[in-house]
């Protein structure tokens, strides 16, 4: 029989979420701590299309008070390490591993947890290389891994767009990419890139402007300068926008057929669904109680801790927060990142431990407490 790993924090992953959170608990002074990752670091931006970049821009501002949008710390950047703005997947999990390896972080690679249980005020969590006991565990596992794939008949004819490796060399010369958000719009603009004809097609039109302020709902400004490059495509006749809601696909002879409310749309290669992820929360979610009506869970506003399960924190993109502005998001990393210190000093405290460090969070305004005011603020221009 294995021997039975004991810690007082286990993170489970080592992307953005798991290597910042981890750095916080660091700075708290946590010792009996370690991060587990079923791949490598950064596991899940390895697995990016080659093509795909941050819609989020990375800038050294850091030396006047402008954490980097992309850093999941206060002393780095990823523009300042990467020289990139908008770094690729491959780019950016360099970045979370020269973390990791600066700060030291105990991160062991290769752990597939398979099971979360709670017992005894404490967790036991199962992988493939034993059992693991904690006092506390913070979830923060990713989303890339877990794409969303159902929805309509055929969907099984289709490919979900984090299995491809590389735009640039799809075969085929007409493509549907089914979801028009910020990775369909990157589909079809690498494949139109590429001189290959592409529908996008999405009910919610996504591609029109919207009086939307908050990002995680509409396009990006980076997404959006793509979309009107695409324009003269568009009314070539390259580029085709339709705003219905898939119904079906039908493969036939070597085609295949997209079918919507008033169009059926031939392309000779594999429908791309560009239709979002699951998640990876499935796992733990018997130890978190969930909102019936958006179907995320119910954390505590202070620091985002399950309110069915003491002990156990999400540090995920899948955190939202009810409040009386409407729904607050942290689906982007400059967002889930103001959590990272409030969840470290929840855990530092209950373990009696100094948290004074973490004031340089507060100090590089990487704080979020009051979530009513994520997310709702309106432009007057």
């Amino acid at each position: 029989m294995k021997p039975i790993n004991s810690f007082d924090v286990i993170v489970v992953g080592a992307g953005a979420a798991g290597v910042g959170v981890g750095m916080a608990l660091k700075s708290g002074g946590v010792e009996s701590m370690i991060l587990l990752e079923r791949g490598a670091v950064g596991e899940s931006f390895r697995r990016w299309p080659e093509d795909m970049r941050f819609i989020t821009p990375s800038f050294t501002s850091n030396a006047v008070g402008l954490v980097d949008l992309n850093a999941v710390h206060p002393s780095t950047s990823p523009a300042f390490s990467l020289e990139e703005e908008h770094p690729r997947g491959r780019q950016y999990a360099q970045y979370l591993d020269a973390v990791v390896r600066y700060a030291d972080l105990p991160v062991r690679t290769g752990v597939d947890v398979q099971s979360v249980s709670y017992k005894d005020n404490g967790f036991v969590l199962e992988t493939n290389g034993g059992a693991y006991n904690a006092r506390f565990v913070v979830w923060a596992a990713g989303e890339f891994q877990y794409p969303h794939k159902c929805g309509f008949t055929g969907a099984e004819h289709c490919i979900h767009n984090s299995e491809v490796d590389s735009w640039r060399s799809w075969k085929g010369e007409s493509i549907a990419v089914i979801g028009g958000y910020e990775s369909g719009i990157d589909a079809a603009w690498h494949l139109s890139r590429a001189g290959k004809s592409v529908v996008v097609i999405d009910p919610a039109g996504p591609w029109e402007k919207s009086d939307e302020t908050d990002p995680s709902l509409v396009l990006s400004p980076y997404t959006i300068a793509r979309l009107r490059q695409m324009e003269a495509e568009h009314h070539e006749g390259r580029v085709r926008f339709i705003a219905e809601k898939v119904e079906r696909v039908d493969a036939q002879n070597g085609q295949y057929i997209i079918r919507t409310e008033t169009h059926d749309i031939p392309t000779d290669s594999r429908p791309v669904l560009a239709t979002g992820f699951q998640g990876s929360l499935t796992l733990i979610r018997d130890l978190l109680e969930w909102d019936a009506t958006v179907d995320f869970p119910v954390l505590t506003q202070a620091a985002d801790e399950s309110t069915r399960t003491p002990g156990l924190f999400v540090c995920s993109p899948m955190v939202r927060h009810q409040t009386a502005n409407g729904v607050a998001i942290l689906c982007f990393i400059y967002k889930f990142r103001m959590r990272f210190a409030l969840i470290a000093a929840e855990i530092a405290s209950r373990m009696q431990l100094d948290i004074s460090p973490l004031s340089e969070y507060d100090d590089a305004n990487m704080v979020l407490r009051d979530l009513a005011a994520c997310c709702g603020s309106g432009c007057s221009c």
